[in-house]
């Protein structure tokens, strides 16, 4: 943890929402005047996507059936301790892209589902912001989550997270029904080792719970929509959080734990807003003040 270089991070896994939260903070960053480093938590895969397809072929000869995006070897977790411990002391860090389609890939000159070259952040920005699947992992080799200020989890019920990974990988990467499940099968047992352990980490978790059935993610059409659903809020330390304020904010919200508040699907950014603006300005508000 660092006061003078705050490392906040959202992890959540593959389909849990994670992108809409980012657009979230970034949105307070714009208005609050705050030079954010974003890293994307793609870019510390340990293979590009066409020497992941061949590690899975491989592994998949060694009847290694549950290597995955999710687990320890298909990840560069040393690397990702690495540039937040920096980060925290110096501001600064070695970082790089993974350019998931061409629109990312052409300025680069370089063929989508490969990374950038590595290079070191620019000096002088106010915080680190992470987004991936491992802001809060913690393994036999690395403690990820101690160097982070700001830990949010993004945990979506899991029918409802398979849903959103169904729909998502069909419709935008042209997968089939078939191939998405035996993803999410093979990813289980990392999911259980590596994904969840991190939301016992987490300051504040969102989880969005549908009001309507998704009994049988697999052959959901549609993606239960905000207002089709609920956000259970979850806090570490309820004590610094001013629920009466919320609830009075929040309409139609409730308190169903005392660390815990549900409010309705659809005031779910405001939510974010009333909550983060707050904790971020408190990060900035700790640094020391910079002379010209």
């Amino acid at each position: 943890m660092s006061v003078e270089h705050p490392v906040v991070a959202i992890t959540g896994s593959s389909g849990a929402g994670t992108t809409s939260v980012t657009r979230t903070f970034q949105e307070i960053f714009r208005r609050e005047g705050i030079d954010a480093a974003i890293v994307e938590g793609d870019a510390f895969h340990r293979y590009d996507r066409s020497e992941m397809q061949m590690a899975m072929a491989e592994a998949e000869q060694n009847r290694d059936l549950r290597f995955s995006h999710f687990g320890e070897e298909a990840n560069l977790l040393p690397e990702l301790e690495t540039l937040f411990r920096d980060y925290g002391e110096s501001g600064v860090g070695m970082v790089r892209r993974y350019l998931h389609d061409d629109a990312e890939a052409h300025p680069y000159g370089r063929p989508p589902g490969t990374f950038t070259p590595w290079e070191q952040l620019a000096p002088g920005s106010d915080l680190l912001f992470y987004e991936g699947l491992h802001g809060a992992a913690v393994t036999a080799t690395v403690d990820i989550a101690r160097y982070t200020d700001l830990l949010v989890g993004v945990v979506p019920i899991i029918n409802l997270e398979w849903i959103q990974k169904v729909i998502r990988d069909k419709t935008e990467r042209g997968y089939s029904s078939e191939a998405v499940i035996d993803t999410i099968l093979r990813r289980m047992p990392d999911y259980v080792t590596y994904i969840c352990p991190q939301f016992s980490r987490t300051y504040v978790n969102f989880q969005r719970v549908p009001t309507v059935d998704t009994s049988n993610p697999f052959i959901a059409r549609t993606i239960p929509t905000a207002d089709e659903s609920f956000v259970v809020i979850r806090f570490a330390d309820p004590k610094v959080i001013d629920f009466p304020y919320l609830l009075s904010m929040l309409h139609d919200s409730f308190m169903s734990r005392p660390n815990c508040i549900v409010v309705p699907g659809g005031k779910m950014e405001l939510a974010m807003q009333l909550i983060f603006t707050p904790l971020i300005l408190r990060l900035m508000d700790k640094r020391p003040k910079r002379t010209a």
